[in-house]
């Protein structure tokens, strides 16, 4: 590997989640009698290393590609790679979002790169990837 990122959920996220769940816990409380109760709350409080799990997501690049958890894509198909601050980020995603472009974004991270893709074959335009080491990925990809 040349490059790995890995985007974690902040605490705050996995706090509003769990938060989310207790409130769940005690409407089963107010319903229900306490075995429910607290099998519903041992079931939240387990669910939630599997969902920060599933909000993590890993950008690699290596010789070859740039893979951004399932997703891949040979580096010779990358075109242009422009590092976008949280202002470009953000109307990039929203307004000025392309609804065929690739998007690996969290919410929690304001910054990111956009990667145009030069492959004829590919009707993506381009990916939008959030980063927190952008302007690292965006020399890297630039290079190869």
């Amino acid at each position: 590997m040349i490059f790995t990122e890995v985007l974690r959920p902040p605490i705050w996220v996995l706090a509003f989640i769990y938060f989310m769940f207790l409130s769940l816990v005690i409407a089963i409380w107010a319903a229900l009698d306490t075995t429910a109760t607290i099998v519903t709350f041992a079931i939240a409080t387990l669910a939630i290393p599997f969902i920060a799990q599933s909000l993590t997501s890993r950008i690699r690049v290596d010789q070859n590609e740039l893979r951004i958890d399932k997703s891949h894509i040979e580096l010779k198909y990358l075109g242009k790679v422009t590092v976008l601050d949280s202002d470009a980020m953000r109307l990039l995603r929203t307004r000025d979002a392309d609804p065929a472009a690739f998007l690996a974004i969290k919410f929690w991270t304001s910054k990111g790169i956009k990667i145009e893709v030069n492959d004829p074959r590919d009707s993506t335009p381009y990916w939008l990837i959030t980063s927190k080491r952008g302007e690292k990925l965006a020399a890297l990809l630039t290079k190869q």
